[in-house]
């Protein structure tokens, strides 16, 4: 069985939470071990704030990366089918032909840094022409008053808001844009026994 997906218990946890939702999202429950929870939330909340205090200005990339790369080896070590890819600047970017699209397509999920009044971590689950749909782990209530932005109310173990591409896609620092191209960060990440590859999509074709 899979979990519904969580949101984040303080200000500052959106990168491990996502990274924990990208989890339940690809993974059964019986399929988790919990070394990789502890793990998610042992090497993440590592960035300092301007007062100096621990914990309070979220995960940095560079803890996003080194995950990505603890789940892979972890996965090699204990026979457990996840496969993690770091991508930066322009590769980070939201269109039928992306390799956020391939990644979706797939049957994957993206970990994404986007804006949300600051730098800010959520899951990306599906997308399709016009719009790319994710769970954000943040609560909120109340609609935004951006066109583009749609909350989502009824897909508790997939997604929580429908942002068009073109809002993903800025990189003016509006609510759930990507940023400028250089600073473009994101983790694709895998369940390598359901991931569709191109062997297995024309096998079934």
């Amino acid at each position: 069985m899979k979990n519904p997906l969580i949101y984040q218990s303080t200000e500052y946890d959106c990168g491990p939470t996502s990274m924990l939702n990208a989890i339940s999202f690809l993974f059964h429950r019986k399929d988790i071990s919990p070394d990789v929870i502890k793990s998610i939330m042992l090497y993440s909340l590592d960035r300092y704030n301007k007062k100096g205090e621990a914990y309070k200005s979220g995960t940095t990339g560079m803890a996003m990366l080194f995950l990505a790369n603890w789940l892979n080896q972890f996965g090699k070590v204990k026979k457990w089918k996840i496969y993690c890819e770091v991508l930066n600047g322009e590769m980070v970017t939201v269109s039928q032909n992306s390799r956020i699209a391939e990644c979706i397509g797939q049957s994957g999920a993206v970990v994404a840094r986007v804006m949300l009044g600051c730098w800010h971590y959520v899951l990306i689950t599906g997308i399709d022409n016009e719009y790319v749909y994710l769970f954000d782990p943040y609560y909120r209530e109340r609609p935004f008053p951006e066109e583009g932005i749609e909350m989502i109310k009824d897909a508790p173990k997939k997604m929580n808001r429908k942002i068009r591409h073109s809002v993903l896609n800025s990189e003016e620092k509006g609510n759930y844009a990507l940023g400028k191209l250089e600073t473009r960060k994101c983790v694709l990440i895998y369940n390598k026994q359901t991931r569709l590859t191109m062997d297995s999509i024309e096998y079934i074709i």
